[in-house]
């Protein structure tokens, strides 16, 4: 099975989208990064790639979306807690991204959501396991 993940994202201006992300407090793998590219290291073996237009046109012969038009992928990211949720949103917010959606509490998850620089949406969330799967029972007993 696969080893890492690595998302790949064409962002407009590389610099700014960098220090977006610095601002919120994600750190870059130097190792893959460069003037075309950052790494944004995400989790243990889980990283998002931010290319510049340029660069990214030569992964795909398709052209590229604008994020702030349509959507064809959401990044999301699960978290310990939901003040670490509300915190990194806070900073997301300072830093110039907007909200996607209203946060969503639905007791067993909890998700808020924000557009970046370029219009790439950020889910963030965090859920208790053992109350979805109470929930999610409940509901399919209810479906019968």
């Amino acid at each position: 099975m696969a080893k890492q993940i690595f998302v790949n994202l064409p962002v407009l201006d590389l610099i700014k989208s960098k220090e977006f992300f610095k601002k919120i407090g994600f750190k870059f793998n130097k190792k893959y990064t460069d003037n075309n590219a950052a790494c944004l290291d995400i989790g243990k073996n889980i990283f998002v790639m931010l290319l510049s237009n340029e660069f990214f046109k030569n992964f795909t012969k398709k052209s590229i979306s604008n994020a702030k038009n349509s959507t064809e992928v959401l990044v999301a990211i699960s978290f310990d807690s939901k003040k670490k949720i509300d915190s990194l949103m806070s900073k997301a917010l300072k830093a110039g991204a907007t909200k996607s959606r209203d946060a969503q509490d639905l007791g067993y998850m909890y998700s808020q959501s924000f557009e970046d620089l370029d219009g790439h949406i950020w889910e963030l969330f965090w859920m208790n396991e053992k109350k979805m799967a109470i929930e999610l029972k409940k509901m399919r007993k209810n479906q019968k």
